[in-house]
């Protein structure tokens, strides 16, 4: 009987070129979670270097995990490049995408939202190399763009986060910011009309401006206009249906 043995890789190189060579089964499965775990200390080095700018770690974590298991889904050990070197560009442009595409409260250009991650990169050196915070001009410098680019991707960075309406905004608590915001007015869309209505009145004969008053500001009913007025409920109908045509024609000749 013959015995077979797997062969157990003894650096994380060789791990992954036995990962590359091996077929589809338990054995590459194995070999895959191995090599994960080998790997796993550079993913959270990585995603260590990006917290402390509004994101959980926990967060940063998985997406630098998940970079890390595509790096090597993809790595091809014939290519002679070493795996580090293969795994960093992709685990932190996973992390980059994740702050692109999932932290902005409002969406804005790629181009924008870059710019926002390269002046906080920028910021942080240079407040590290000169010793206080840098200016607008220090920033354009270091990134060889224009203050202009600057101050467009620091204004563009305030989407970024946004506070929600439960906010307090007082020291005990009792109003949020949603309490100070301004509601519509619907009122004001009559506003424009009343003041045009006025002139528009003064175009009628007395009598039909007294029949639009009883019935529209007074609430009497054609029947109580006639009686008070002495005519009939139809000749009040028709007088105010020719006033109400007067005063549609007005307002829309102004």
């Amino acid at each position: 009987m013959t015995i077979t043995t797997t062969r157990v890789p003894e650096t994380a190189s060789e791990l992954l070129r036995d990962l590359a060579a091996a077929p589809e089964g338990p054995r590459r499965a194995a070999l895959r979670d191995e090599a994960i775990r080998m790997w796993l200390p550079l993913a959270h080095h990585l995603a260590h270097r990006y917290t402390g700018r509004g994101e959980p770690d926990d967060d940063l974590l998985q997406t630098a995990t998940l970079g890390l298991i595509k790096a090597i889904d993809r790595f091809d050990p014939t290519r002679g490049v070493e795996f580090a070197g293969f795994a960093v560009p992709t685990v932190l442009g996973e992390i980059r995408r994740h702050f692109r595409d999932r932290t902005w409260s409002v969406r804005v250009p790629r181009r924008m939202q870059e710019l926002r991650l390269s002046i906080s990169e920028a910021s942080n050196a240079l407040t590290q190399s000169l010793g206080r915070s840098p200016t607008v001009a220090d920033i354009a410098a270091h990134l060889n763009v224009t203050e202009e680019d600057v101050l467009e991707g620091l204004e563009g960075a305030r989407a970024y986060s946004a506070r929600s309406l439960s906010t307090p905004v007082t020291e005990d608590g009792s109003t949020s910011l949603g309490d100070t915001l301004g509601e519509t007015d619907h009122e004001m869309e009559l506003a424009e009309l009343r003041i045009a209505l006025g002139p528009a009145l003064q175009t009628l004969e007395e009598r039909e401006r007294t029949i639009l008053s009883l019935r529209f500001f007074g609430n009497l009913t054609q029947s109580e206009i006639a009686a008070k007025i002495g005519v009939s409920q139809m000749h009040v109908s028709r007088l105010i249906t020719k006033a109400l045509a007067k005063l549609r024609t007005e307002l829309s000749a102004g």
